[in-house]
């Protein structure tokens, strides 16, 4: 039989075996090696860093790369070397190649600034790689461009474009919300606060409709993440909750019938539904201390705003806008908060 015929009879087996593939139950098809997994996921990268380039900031370059390996350290897959830089660009996402290569774009570090927030995003990532939903989705597309690849000498490249392409595309909705789990129990299980992922969808929730990123589609599906990740919360009975209040005008840290005065004012760019979750996983995360005692409640004013720290751990700043909206001055309210606070028993 002539060599090229017998490549095309080769070509219409393998096509068959890839048909029927396709069509098995995700699980079943693990037809790429670790080894290539993170083969491809190498050379990925490298067309990452050559597109963006690398942002030139050491600092935080090993911030980015300390808060993932947190995450990793409690994630469900340590087979295998992650790497996370941040990319130079404004763009607004992260990315997650095969085989553990994590990027973060330096405009979405200049949307969630704080270690908390990030930690929700990255831990996002780090799920996708834990559940190889790139890797099940080049699986799927493998079909006759990779088939002519393995004939014939391009396999790799078909491999790394395939995997390029899938990861701008984006995931499934699926996939997209078993790695928001994942993201919201990695961060909580490395220490950060247990409103990281809900602070980092809300502010995805809330960009212009006009701008697009794979890390957030439209509204209801935003919406649905939104619910899913409470739901998850309500499970690990993370308390006290945040009510956002009517319009979005403000916000109220709440359990049972304890509440505390609500949150109206915008402060360090920080809307109020913001402000009140992060005072609200801060207070949920010192109760859980051995020497918690409502004692150690202190505050402090720069003249303006009143903050007040559990010894010295910041847990909520106040302002004169919210002080005007419950009628009162910024050192009172912050006497009532610290008062309720002593009050708060979880139930």
């Amino acid at each position: 039989m002539p060599q090229f015929v017998h490549r095309i009879v080769i070509l219409l087996v393998c096509f068959t075996f890839v048909i029927n593939l396709v069509g098995l139950p995700k699980a079943e098809a693990g037809i790429i090696s670790q080894k290539q997994e993170i083969s491809i996921g190498r050379d990925v990268a490298k067309q990452l860093e050559k597109k963006y380039g690398l942002v030139e900031d050491p600092a935080l370059q090993e911030r980015v790369d300390r808060i993932g390996q947190s995450l990793v350290a409690v994630s469900d897959r340590k087979d295998i070397q992650y790497s996370f830089k941040v990319l130079n660009s404004k763009e607004i996402n992260a990315l997650a190649a095969p085989g553990g290569y994590i990027y973060v774009f330096k405009g979405l570090i200049d949307l969630m600034p704080s270690d908390d927030e990030l930690a929700g995003v990255i831990g996002h990532e780090v799920g996708h790689v834990v559940e190889k939903h790139t890797v099940k989705q080049i699986e799927k597309s493998m079909g006759m461009g990779i088939l002519f690849g393995v004939l014939f000498g391009d396999k790799g490249v078909a491999l790394q474009n395939l995997a390029f392409n899938a990861i701008m595309a984006g995931y499934s909705r699926d996939d997209e919300r078993e790695a928001d789990k994942l993201g919201f129990v990695y961060a909580y299980n490395a220490g950060y606060n247990p409103y990281s992922m809900m602070m980092g969808l809300k502010k995805l929730s809330e960009l212009n409709q006009n701008y697009q990123t794979t890390l957030f589609s439209g509204h209801p599906e935003g919406r649905a993440r939104v619910a899913a990740v409470q739901k998850y919360m309500d499970e690990a009975q993370i308390k006290p909750h945040v009510v956002i209040l009517d319009d979005d005008k403000g916000a109220q840290i709440v359990e049972g019938e304890w509440k505390l005065p609500p949150l109206t004012a915008t402060f360090s760019d920080y809307k109020p539904h913001c402000r009140a979750y992060f005072a609200a996983g801060r207070l949920s995360k010192l109760r859980q201390l051995p020497d918690y005692s409502a004692d150690k409640f202190i505050t402090d004013s720069d003249g303006i705003n009143c903050t007040i720290y559990y010894d010295d751990q910041n847990v909520i700043t106040l302002t004169p806008e919210d002080a005007a909206a419950n009628a009162t001055n910024v050192m009172d309210l912050a006497g009532t908060y610290i008062a309720k606070i002593k009050e708060w028993k979880v139930e």
